[in-house]
Protein backbone atom coordinates (compact mmCIF):
# COMPACT_ATOMS: atom_id res chain seq x y z
CA UNK A 1 0.00 0.00 0.00
CA UNK A 2 1.22 3.48 -0.86
CA UNK A 3 -0.20 5.84 1.80
CA UNK A 4 0.04 8.75 -0.66
CA UNK A 5 -2.44 7.01 -2.97
CA UNK A 6 -4.65 5.00 -0.59
CA UNK A 7 -7.90 6.72 0.41
CA UNK A 8 -8.13 6.84 4.22
CA UNK A 9 -4.43 6.18 4.89
CA UNK A 10 -2.36 8.33 7.22
CA UNK A 11 0.27 9.74 4.89
CA UNK A 12 2.20 12.59 6.55
CA UNK A 13 2.91 14.00 9.99
CA UNK A 14 3.85 17.63 10.56
CA UNK A 15 5.02 19.63 13.54
CA UNK A 16 4.25 23.35 13.69
CA UNK A 17 6.26 24.93 16.47
CA UNK A 18 7.47 28.26 17.81
CA UNK A 19 11.05 26.94 18.00
CA UNK A 20 11.81 24.78 14.94
CA UNK A 21 15.56 24.55 15.61
CA UNK A 22 15.00 23.30 19.17
CA UNK A 23 12.44 20.76 17.91
CA UNK A 24 14.85 19.54 15.23
CA UNK A 25 17.56 18.99 17.81
CA UNK A 26 15.21 17.28 20.29
CA UNK A 27 13.60 14.83 17.84
CA UNK A 28 16.74 14.01 15.87
CA UNK A 29 18.61 13.17 19.10
CA UNK A 30 15.67 11.37 20.70
CA UNK A 31 14.57 9.28 17.71
CA UNK A 32 17.55 9.35 15.34
CA UNK A 33 15.59 11.12 12.61
CA UNK A 34 17.47 12.40 9.57
CA UNK A 35 16.46 15.96 8.76
CA UNK A 36 16.61 17.70 5.41
CA UNK A 37 16.14 21.46 5.08
CA UNK A 38 14.08 22.84 2.21
CA UNK A 39 11.72 25.64 1.23
CA UNK A 40 8.01 25.06 0.63
CA UNK A 41 6.31 27.99 -1.05
CA UNK A 42 9.16 30.18 0.22
CA UNK A 43 8.77 29.02 3.85
CA UNK A 44 11.61 27.13 5.61
CA UNK A 45 10.58 23.49 6.03
CA UNK A 46 12.40 20.50 7.49
CA UNK A 47 11.62 17.08 6.02
CA UNK A 48 11.83 14.19 8.49
CA UNK A 49 13.27 10.90 7.22
CA UNK A 50 13.25 7.51 8.90
CA UNK A 51 15.27 4.76 7.27
CA UNK A 52 15.77 7.04 4.25
CA UNK A 53 12.00 7.43 3.75
CA UNK A 54 10.22 10.78 4.05
CA UNK A 55 7.54 10.50 6.74
CA UNK A 56 6.84 14.04 7.88
CA UNK A 57 8.04 17.55 8.39
CA UNK A 58 8.61 20.42 10.79
CA UNK A 59 8.09 24.12 10.39
CA UNK A 60 7.75 27.34 12.34
CA UNK A 61 4.29 28.72 12.99
CA UNK A 62 3.02 30.45 9.84
CA UNK A 63 2.61 34.22 10.26
CA UNK A 64 -1.15 34.00 9.68
CA UNK A 65 -1.67 31.10 12.14
CA UNK A 66 -3.87 31.80 15.14
CA UNK A 67 -2.19 31.79 18.55
CA UNK A 68 -1.82 28.14 19.49
CA UNK A 69 0.71 25.89 21.19
CA UNK A 70 3.13 23.81 19.13
CA UNK A 71 1.30 20.81 17.76
CA UNK A 72 1.66 17.73 15.59
CA UNK A 73 -0.76 17.52 12.66
CA UNK A 74 -1.70 14.43 10.70
CA UNK A 75 -2.54 14.20 7.00
CA UNK A 76 -5.01 11.61 5.72
CA UNK A 77 -5.08 10.83 2.00
CA UNK A 78 -8.46 11.22 0.30
CA UNK A 79 -9.54 10.77 -3.31
CA UNK A 80 -11.23 14.19 -3.50
CA UNK A 81 -10.53 16.82 -0.86
CA UNK A 82 -13.55 18.96 -1.78
CA UNK A 83 -15.98 16.04 -1.47
CA UNK A 84 -14.39 14.85 1.78
CA UNK A 85 -14.50 18.36 3.26
CA UNK A 86 -18.17 18.73 2.37
CA UNK A 87 -19.04 15.29 3.73
CA UNK A 88 -17.25 16.09 6.99
CA UNK A 89 -19.55 19.06 7.57
CA UNK A 90 -22.60 16.92 6.76
CA UNK A 91 -21.43 14.46 9.43
CA UNK A 92 -21.08 17.17 12.08
CA UNK A 93 -17.46 18.17 11.50
CA UNK A 94 -16.21 21.72 11.08
CA UNK A 95 -13.98 23.13 8.34
CA UNK A 96 -11.18 25.13 9.94
CA UNK A 97 -9.37 25.79 6.65
CA UNK A 98 -11.11 25.29 3.31
CA UNK A 99 -9.36 23.36 0.53
CA UNK A 100 -6.38 25.06 -1.00
CA UNK A 101 -3.22 24.10 -2.86
CA UNK A 102 0.29 23.26 -1.74
CA UNK A 103 2.24 23.90 -4.96
CA UNK A 104 3.78 20.71 -6.32
CA UNK A 105 2.19 18.55 -3.59
CA UNK A 106 -1.60 18.60 -3.73
CA UNK A 107 -4.75 20.12 -2.30
CA UNK A 108 -5.70 19.99 1.38
CA UNK A 109 -8.09 21.22 4.03
CA UNK A 110 -8.11 21.29 7.83
CA UNK A 111 -11.09 19.58 9.42
CA UNK A 112 -12.25 19.28 13.03
CA UNK A 113 -14.25 16.18 13.90
CA UNK A 114 -17.41 16.42 16.06
CA UNK A 115 -15.35 15.58 19.17
CA UNK A 116 -12.85 18.41 18.52
CA UNK A 117 -9.86 16.50 17.08
CA UNK A 118 -8.30 18.01 13.97
CA UNK A 119 -6.71 16.48 10.86
CA UNK A 120 -5.73 17.49 7.35
CA UNK A 121 -7.46 15.83 4.40
CA UNK A 122 -5.20 15.81 1.34
CA UNK A 123 -5.39 14.76 -2.30
CA UNK A 124 -1.87 14.49 -3.72
CA UNK A 125 -1.36 15.84 -7.22
CA UNK A 126 2.09 14.44 -7.88
CA UNK A 127 3.53 11.00 -7.16
CA UNK A 128 4.98 10.95 -3.65
CA UNK A 129 7.51 8.62 -2.14
CA UNK A 130 5.87 5.76 -0.28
Amino acid sequence: MNPFEQHGAFSWFELMTTKPEAAQQFYSQLLGWALEESLVDGIPYTVVKVGGQEVGGMMGMPPNAPAMPPTWGVYITVENVEETTQKATELGGKVLMPPHDIPGVGRFSLIQDPQGATFYAITYSAPQQG
